[in-house]
């Protein structure tokens, strides 16, 4: 199982450097775990860069996985590998999530390098 963090979902968007290596877990469907979180970053943040429609298009492509809610249990996990770790709130709920369906977490997000479940690719 797959979790990939809204840095990674935008790198492959936009067909970054690192586009290649998030490929192969976002195109696997079938193991792709997508946090309504991710959802909500990615949205935002293609909105404001291109538009609305991109926006939508960008979800619709993020839908071909299993969106999963934040649940009670995975935001009580989710504060205390915030308190545990030092990290931001939706860091935190994205490792949450990663860890409550044994998944791997897929990023560029430096602020999860050397976290257990974390694959940590460095910006290029």
């Amino acid at each position: 199982m797959n979790v990939v963090d809204s840095s990674a979902w935008l790198e492959y968007l936009a067909d970054g450097p690192n586009a290649a290596i998030f490929a192969k877990p976002i195109e696997a469907t079938r193991s792709l775990i997508v946090p309504t979180l991710s959802l909500f970053e990615v949205f935002k943040r293609v909105s404001q860069q291109r538009n609305e429609d991109a926006a939508l298009r960008a979800v619709a492509v993020m839908e071909q996985g299993r969106v999963v809610d934040l649940d009670r249990a995975t935001a009580l996990e989710a504060a205390r590998l915030s308190i545990q770790h030092s990290i931001a709130m939706a860091d935190s709920v994205m490792l949450a999530t990663a860890q409550r369906h044994r998944a791997a977490l897929w990023t560029q997000d430096s602020d999860f390098d050397g976290l257990p479940g974390a694959r940590y690719y460095a910006k290029r």
